[in-house]
This record gives structure tokens, sequence and C-alpha cells, in this order.
């Protein structure tokens, strides 16, 4: 027995009351969590994770790095040299072979979204991570709010897949960076809530996109457009079945990202 405000409670009595409860729900229709931040900072633990590892193993120069980056097609190298070849090709001749998403190296979509190498790049992305994912955790619920993440990230992905040189690696979290962003500026804006500083950050990025070397505008551009189209859907869907329309919409988003892949697949093999 646990003791209550009057007499005792059984557990099963308590447990059975919180089955039958309706719990606290957001504008946006997620659950309501008194611990905002939690998702975020299981994302910034994964993605200091592998900035360790690959530190460890050799920083620039890490095979991380190879087999977790996004390259979209293939390579091998010997010695300084890199040549279009099969992998068997590369493997008989003692090359190394640095993988690709066409040849399927699968994984690379997502997992080059918590890969990062220099200390200013994962630092940067961390800071944008919790500044802004404690926020969207907070009006859209932890669910919501790790699907959106994810699936801005792999619509950044599809983007560097096709608009990429084929042969160079892309990493980093700033394509789902960016569709938090753009998330944002809808829940503030559906909310009527001044958007005049994170405009400017906006802005801010957006010019360091475009006229900085080094940088990712694919990733970049996509992420933000998977953002904005995301939070559309959460911010949008009709009351009446929201969450029905926000899982079809999300369920769309998904597929369409998938036919992205495909068909670049097919171009590039």
């Amino acid at each position: 027995m646990r003791d209550a405000a009057v007499g005792f409670q059984c557990p099963s009595c308590v447990a059975e009351g919180r089955r039958t409860t309706r719990q606290a729900r957001t504008a946006f229709g997620g659950v309501r969590t008194g611990n905002a931040g939690l998702v975020s900072k299981i994302l910034i633990a994964i993605n200091a994770a592998i900035w360790a590892l690959i530190l460890a193993t050799g920083g620039n120069s890490s095979i991380w790095v190879d087999r977790l980056a996004l390259r979209p097609k293939g390579i091998c190298t010997l010695g300084r040299q890199a040549f279009d070849v099969s992998q068997a090709q590369c493997t008989g001749s003692n090359g190394v072979w640095l993988p690709g998403v066409s040849d399927g190296a699968w994984w690379q979509p997502m997992t080059s979204m918590f890969t990062q190498v220099e200390i200013l790049h994962i630092g940067f992305n961390m800071l944008m991570l919790w500044i802004l994912g404690q926020q969207l955790e907070l009006v859209l619920g932890r669910a919501r709010f790790v699907l959106l993440y994810l699936l801005s990230g792999l619509v950044g992905s599809a983007a560097v897949y096709w608009l990429s040189p084929e042969f160079t690696p892309t990493v980093g979290a700033s394509g789902a960076i960016f569709g938090l962003m753009a998330a944002l500026l809808v829940v503030a804006r559906k909310q009527r809530a001044d958007v005049s500083q994170l405009l400017v950050l906006i802005g801010v990025n957006a010019a360091f996109t475009f006229f900085a070397s080094g940088i990712s505008w694919q990733g970049h551009v996509g992420g933000f457009v998977g953002g904005l189209v995301l939070a559309a859907i959460l911010a949008y869907a009709p009351r009446e079945r929201r969450t029905t329309w926000q899982v079809a919409g999300f369920a769309g988003v998904a597929f369409l990202v998938a036919l992205a892949f495909a068909l670049r697949t097919v171009a590039l093999t």
C-alpha cells in the first residue's frame, strides 16, 4: 500500500488511475512533458559520442569519417589517387574502398547527421540543438519533436544525395538544425509570437551557408524546406483527428524521401 492524502492506495489502483486519466496535450497534439529537453540531451550525447570516437581514431583521417559520412557514390583510393571503379576491382588492386550510398552504404543518410569532425562544427550545431530543441520539444512533445528532427535531417540528406558531387563526402547535423529553425518559425507564426530575432538568426546562418567555404548548402536548404513542411503539417493539421492527419503527413514526406533516394540510386548505378 502507498500513503495517500486520505488513507492508503494500492499500487494497482494507482496504475489503473494513470491509465484512465487523460494526459495533458500541447497545442499541437503532443503529450506535455515536465522534463523538456530530454530528447535534445540524448541527441547531443549521440553526436558527442561519435565525435569522440572520430577524434580518438585519427580525426579527419579516421576511417569512421569515411564509413559514416554521406558519399553519393563509392570511390577507390590508391595512394593519393582516386579511381571510379567497382569495389571488387578496387580490392583486387590493393586499393582502399570508400563506400557510397548508391553502392550499398544505406546507413549513411542517417549516420552522416550525427557525424562531425571539427570542434567548432559540433560545438555550434549542438549549441543550436540545445537552444532550439528545448523550445520545440516543449511545444510539440517528445515523439513529434524527434520525428521532426530525424525526418528534416533525412530531407537534407536527400538534397545532398541529389545535388552534391558524386564522390564528395558530407557530414554534420546542420540539415536537421536548419529544419528546427524552420519549424520554430512556423510554430511561432502559428502562435502569433514575435519572430524578429529568429529571422535574424536564420538570415545570419543563410549568409554563412552561401558565402562561407566548405559548407553543404544542399543539406542546409533541404533540411530547412523539410522543417517547414513538417512543421506546417503539425501546426495546421485539422483539430478533428489531428494525430491521424499528422501521421499521414509525416508518412507522406518519408515516402517521398525514400523515393528520392531510390531514384538517385538508379541514376548513379
